[in-house]
């Protein structure tokens, strides 16, 4: 009966649709960047949001230690950025290389994105094998106007 019950727990769950984005962040250890889908808007005076990360990714220590990220919005063909982020990297890994980039405040603005979200922490939560991180938006910039990269995952409990 449990293993029913999370089956379809699961399924229900792949159902909720989310995008993709490349987080990326900054700090005097180095620089990286990651392919993240859950990202969302928490509040609208002042702006904020929220970014689950599994516990462990190289991006931690940078968020960490810089209290800041940007959120790179992927559009309707994420194909290049996926390829690229995809395989993820080590912090001592050039996760830019090849890439025409802009610096902003809070972290790196990558090509192919449609939207961009510089974020300063406000704080960071446990939920179980995730960080929660709850972020004001201090900056953001609109590249291109096209529909955003969404999808729907066939299991809920694994990506």
């Amino acid at each position: 009966m449990i293993e029913q019950a999370t089956e379809q727990i699961g399924k229900a769950l792949g159902r909720i649709p989310s995008g993709c984005a490349i987080i990326t962040a900054r700090s005097t250890s180095g620089s990286t960047g990651m392919l993240a889908s859950w990202i969302q808007q928490a509040s609208f005076d002042p702006p904020t949001i929220t970014v689950a990360l599994k516990k462990g990714r190289p991006i931690e220590q940078l968020i960490e230690e810089s209290g800041a990220f940007v959120v790179n919005i992927l559009g309707e063909n994420p194909s290049a950025m996926f390829k690229h982020f995809g395989k993820g990297f080590s912090l001592g890994e050039e996760a830019f290389a090849g890439l025409d980039t802009k610096d902003v405040e809070d972290g790196i603005v990558i090509p192919d994105q449609i939207a961009w979200l510089s974020a300063k922490v406000l704080g960071r939560h446990e939920a179980a094998d995730h960080w929660v991180y709850i972020a004001k938006l201090s900056d953001a910039g609109i590249e291109e106007i096209t529909p955003p990269y969404v999808h729907l995952r066939k299991n809920g409990l694994s990506y």
